[in-house]
């Protein structure tokens, strides 16, 4: 079955390297036009335009959000995919102000403001007259659901986005008829962000043994799970759910 992503137009956030570059490449070969937002900027092609934003600041947001409606008419689809994993583990009491300002800044507040953005871009060019509604989704992370040790501030933020999708899948209605809000939850995931950590195959041994498909993720993964959730002709019905992408990841050790 088709995607129906040619020519729609995707927003996508934390673009410059790992998940989100991905994600840029996947809506291209689909045919999208991908606004690929970043506060470094990225190499424009035919199909992507590079955006840049900070996503702790709603302003810029706006900015490129509309700059985008401005460019190509309208965003169907926005992917919140900025974040911060700060690598060092450390338990609450011994955690900075400043690291779980920054990790509730980028990945809890950054989130609302850059669906804020797109629910106003969405409010000004309004919904397709082709009836395929617009689809925001947001990544989230395993550590949302079972927790993780040595990043509270982290896990706190990815839990949060739940409640999120939970409302914001009642409130795009009024703005969209056709509207989706759905959340996808990788677990370990190769991306350049945890490539230290991942580096020991101790730990790469340790993470898996939660997990029935014994491996790690690659980018790919969770980019074909977003491309479906993106798709109307795939995933019209499907809104205020979570996808895990997390090969089977359990709260316990495999036996």
């Amino acid at each position: 079955m088709e995607s129906g992503l040619a020519d729609k137009i995707a927003f996508v956030t934390g673009a410059s390297s790992g998940i989100g570059a991905e994600l840029c490449a996947a809506f291209a070969a689909e045919g999208a036009r991908v606004a690929a937002c970043s506060r470094r900027g990225v190499a424009a092609g035919e199909r992507i335009l590079s955006v840049l934003a900070d996503v702790r600041r709603p302003d810029e947001l706006d900015a490129a959000a509309g700059a985008v409606v401005d460019a190509w008419g309208r965003i169907d689809v926005c992917v919140v995919n900025a974040g911060v994993w700060p690598a060092e583990s450390l338990l609450l009491h011994e955690l900075p102000e400043a690291r779980i300002r920054e990790v509730v800044e980028t990945n809890l507040l950054g989130a609302m403001w850059t669906a804020r953005a797109f629910f106003r871009a969405l409010q000004r060019s309004g919904p397709r007259a082709d009836g395929h509604g617009a689809s925001l989704v947001f990544i989230g992370s395993t550590a949302g659901r079972f927790g993780e040790r040595g990043h509270a501030e982290y896990a706190a933020t990815k839990s949060a986005l739940r409640g999120l999708v939970l409302t914001l899948k009642n409130e795009i209605v009024a703005l969209d008829p056709w509207g989706r809000v759905n959340l996808v939850e990788p677990g370990w995931t190769v991306t350049p962000m945890a490539a230290a950590t991942m580096a020991p195959p101790s730990v790469v041994d340790a993470v898996t043994r939660t997990m029935p498909l014994r491996r790690v993720a690659s980018t790919g993964d969770i980019a074909a799970a977003v491309l479906f959730l993106a798709s109307h002709p795939l995933s019209r019905h499907v809104s205020g759910e979570i996808l895990t992408v997390a090969g089977g990841m359990e709260g316990r050790v495999q036996r």
